[in-house]
């Protein structure tokens, strides 16, 4: 079965890994609303893109309109959608907003599912959790749990509250990730490894690692212990990294700070 006509606003990049996604499963004939002129090389036989909604064609009829735009250009963005409300579901993957905001933009009684994936979605690694709201039907929800499902996993929650610290966990924690390959990178070049082999070791050792850890039916503690020979260079080391004062409480601040900034975005 393939991925019905969807209204696509955005072709950032988690519109376009959707979008890569959706088309991998066969994408019916849909249409992208995106200003950027490098968004027209999205174009394609199941897709024109044009760069306002003014110029979506006359008659088009999506089972979705999917908002992949940055939370603060919602207030502008989303009243021009109204005339689909009533005829498609509104999937929103906007940081912060909430169902209660993206509706009073939109109109009453408007199916809206709001989802945070993340960026592992460009190569359908990613992990979405998604909260319908109250006029979802059961058909509008398997629709986004297929488009979902098109970058990676899918989780729902039914408390809305729950996707600030989701989007603070998941949403951002790529960065954190990242982060954590830049410095033990860096932390090589320090002890004198050659460049290109203090990133080798760096992307392999956090890549691997993660692979390791989705195979894995044993929790990351557990892995941890396993890899930590007593009195050796690991135990080391994570003497340093879990002191109180280190990662710990420095990882639990900044998922605290990320959750209430997503809080804010709703404002």
């Amino acid at each position: 079965m393939s991925i019905p006509p969807i209204l696509l606003v955005g072709c950032g990049r988690m519109g376009s890994a959707m979008l890569a996604g959706w088309r991998e499963q066969g994408l019916a004939a849909s249409v992208a609303v995106d200003p950027a002129p490098a968004a027209a090389g999205w174009g394609g036989a199941d897709l024109t893109v044009v760069p306002d909604v003014a110029a979506v064609p006359d008659g088009f009829a999506p089972s979705a309109v999917v908002f992949a735009v940055k939370p603060q250009n919602a207030a502008e963005t989303l009243p021009l959608y109204r005339r689909f409300a009533g005829k498609a579901v509104f999937l929103s993957i906007m940081a912060g907003r909430t169902i209660g905001g993206i509706r009073a933009l939109l109109a009453d009684g408007a199916a809206i599912v709001r989802a945070m994936p993340n960026t592992p979605a460009a190569v359908r690694q990613g992990v979405t959790v998604a909260c319908p709201g109250d006029a979802v039907n059961a058909a509008q929800r398997a629709l986004c749990e297929r488009l979902l499902q098109a970058i990676g996993v899918v989780a729902w929650v039914e408390d809305e509250s729950l996707l600030d610290p989701v989007t603070a966990v998941s949403g951002s924690g790529p960065a954190y990730v990242f982060l954590l390959a830049e410095l033990m990178e860096r932390a090589a070049l320090e002890q004198g490894i050659p460049a290109d082999l203090a990133r080798l070791l760096a992307r392999q050792t956090v890549s691997g690692s993660g692979a390791l850890l989705a195979a894995s039916s044993e929790d990351a503690a557990a892995l941890r212990i396993a890899v930590t020979s007593p009195g050796g260079t690991t135990e080391r080391a994570l003497a340093v990294l879990m002191a109180a004062d280190a990662w710990p409480a420095a990882l639990s601040r900044a998922i605290a700070e990320a959750t209430i900034r997503s809080r804010e975005l709703a404002g």
